[in-house]
């Protein structure tokens, strides 16, 4: 509800702003009559509700607009990882950021897409944000990932809890014995302050550039938000490169 009283207020005011640019025209080509400020307001009332489409474009482009200058910002803080919670080239010239939950089918869907483009993109550098906002069990799977990322194992058993699936605590054990993790410093570490910070400091950084859902993905100045495929994400990438 809060997003769509939003996006009527967006929509009110762009209908605004259209007309007070027309009349603003109107007037600066010498027509001052309050009759002809009416009817040019008209028109462009009239063409806007022929063409409804361009206020989500509007409210869209703001949007981004928005969240581009979030990002721009905070970019250091975004792109910097955890411990070892990143892969690939830790010079890439483009790093792209995945917000992912454990408990997420969309962000295992999507772990494919990134091992794809790790392994033919020598130039990217991948860096993991847990959010976890789907549960207690989330929180959990989150804290262990964190904590193996301290021992230099966080993408190995990234992968092993997404190809199970369950990220229940048997399961996320499991991960942790066939990637060889030390589980008496996982105990202890994901229970520690620097974890807790980590997974506060990543709900709140990802309510600002505002992530919705998971999984989100940062790539230069742009949030993509879903699991939009290998193809998006590359195009997202080359698009940064550009830039």
């Amino acid at each position: 509800m809060a997003h769509m009283t939003r996006g009527w207020t967006l929509a009110g005011m762009a209908l605004t702003g259209l007309g007070g640019v027309a009349a603003g025209v109107f007037i600066a080509g010498g027509a001052h009559g309050t009759s002809d400020k009416a009817a040019l307001e008209a028109v462009v009332h009239d063409y806007v509700l022929a063409h409804p489409d361009i206020i989500p474009e509007a409210i869209d482009r703001f949007h981004a607009n928005e969240t581009a200058k979030v990002i721009s910002a905070d970019r250091t803080a975004i792109e910097t990882p955890f411990a070892g919670a990143w892969a690939g080239n830790p010079k890439g010239d483009v790093t792209l950021v995945m917000f992912t939950d454990y408990n997420c089918g969309y962000c295992r869907a999507s772990a494919p897409d990134i091992d794809k483009l790790l392994a033919e993109d020598p130039k990217l550098k991948v860096v993991w944000r847990e959010i976890p906002v789907l549960g207690p069990q989330s929180d959990v799977a989150a804290r262990v990932a964190l904590a193996a990322a301290r021992q230099g194992r966080y993408l190995p058993f990234h992968r092993a809890v997404f190809a199970d699936g369950r990220p229940d605590d048997a399961h996320l054990a499991a991960a942790g014995k066939a990637v060889g993790l030390d589980a008496g410093r996982v105990a202890v570490d994901s229970k520690s302050a620097a974890v807790a910070r980590e997974v506060d400091a990543n709900l709140a950084m990802a309510t600002r550039i505002g992530v919705t859902g998971t999984p989100a993905f940062v790539i230069g100045d742009k949030l993509i938000s879903g699991a939009v495929g290998h193809d998006s994400l590359a195009k997202a990438i080359a698009d940064a490169r550009k830039s």
